[in-house]
This record gives C-alpha cells, sequence and structure tokens, in this order.
C-alpha cells in the first residue's frame, strides 16, 4: 500500500497546461529521449509528461505508462486519443505493490519518476523494477518535488537506486525539483 496516493481527481489539476509554467515536458525531455525509444512511466497521472514522450518517441516507439489508479489511466487514455498519440501509448492499470512490466525486462531505453517515488511504501523494490525493466546503458530519469521530499529523504532514495544497480549519471535541474539521471550499467 502506498503511504498517500495522489487523488485521481487531482488529476486533472496536475496535467493541466498552467503546469508547464513550473516546468514544461517539451523543455525537459529532449535531451533524454529519441525516436524509436521505449519509455517507461510509473506514476503518469492523467498524462502531463506522457503525451510529450509519446511526441519523441514517434510512430516507432513507445510509452508504457502504469498506474494504480483507474481513473488517472482513463484520463491518460483519452488525452493521447485526442492528441492522436494512443497508438504510441500502452497505458496499464495495475496492482499496489508492483508495476507489473516483467515483459519489458532489459528492453526499456529510458524510465521517467517524475513526483512518483515519495508517493510508495518502498523505494527500494521500485528501484530493483526499474534495473530489470531498463536495458544496459538505459536511464532513469528521477525527480522529486522539493515540497514533498528534503534533500536528505533524495539521498536516502537515491541510495536505494544504486542498492539495485543504477549509477548516478548526472544531476540536472529541474526547477522546484530534486533531480538525477541514474544509469544502469
Amino acid at each position: 500500500m502506498a503511504k498517500h496516493v495522489c487523488p485521481w481527481w487531482l488529476g486533472y489539476l496536475v496535467a493541466s497546461p498552467v503546469r508547464r509554467l513550473m516546468y514544461d515536458p517539451a523543455k525537459i525531455l529532449p535531451p533524454y529521449v529519441r525516436e524509436g525509444m521505449t519509455v517507461l512511466e510509473p506514476g503518469p497521472g492523467m498524462g502531463f509528461f506522457t503525451l510529450e514522450l509519446a511526441r519523441l518517441v514517434g510512430p516507432s516507439g513507445r510509452v508504457v505508462a502504469v498506474d494504480i489508479q483507474p481513473r488517472m489511466i482513463e484520463g491518460l487514455k483519452r488525452r493521447a486519443a485526442r492528441a492522436g498519440l494512443l497508438e504510441r501509448v500502452d497505458a496499464r492499470l495495475v496492482a499496489s505493490g508492483s508495476m507489473g512490466v516483467k515483459d519489458l525486462a532489459g528492453t526499456a531505453d529510458l524510465a521517467l519518476a517524475f513526483a512518483v517515488v515519495h508517493e510508495l511504501p518502498a523505494a527500494a523494490s521500485f528501484f530493483i523494477e526499474i534495473t530489470e525493466a531498463l536495458k544496459p546503458g538505459g536511464h532513469l530519469l528521477f525527480a522529486e518535488p522539493t515540497g514533498h521530499v528534503n534533500a536528505a529523504q533524495f539521498e536516502s532514495q537515491l541510495q536505494a537506486a544504486a542498492w539495485a544497480g543504477l549509477q548516478l549519471a548526472d544531476r540536472p535541474s529541474i526547477r522546484f525539483n530534486r533531480t538525477a539521471v541514474l544509469k544502469k550499467p
């Protein structure tokens, strides 16, 4: 069971274009995403980052978005369909406690965990699943909001990621977030 999961009705606010005033996916994601990639996005909500990921991976790529809330997944699918991107998005409803992505083992080029790890009961198991899904040389773009996660908590999350086999590759700056890029060797 998650510590505190963002309520589904907040998904509309989180996916709002107004959020782009804080940080814009079209500016954050391009350095990490290329056409043809497979991207894993746990906790996508209603797709604030998902739609831009789908644009960037192009018709030959795909975004696997997993969430535990049916209404978030339904909202994500509606938004992806309206944007003409649904064929690039594999939106999955999963049970709490696992992302259910064993079928991705060693195939994901990138994982995006944006403001999600602090909601999980066990960061260690999350990072193990991410490591298993990533291909060798794959990356995790990991960001936690400064309003929810202090510096010590973020360092503890990074230690859990290292224990799972991910190596710190970079510490990019994303406004209002503690951020790291981690790599699977």
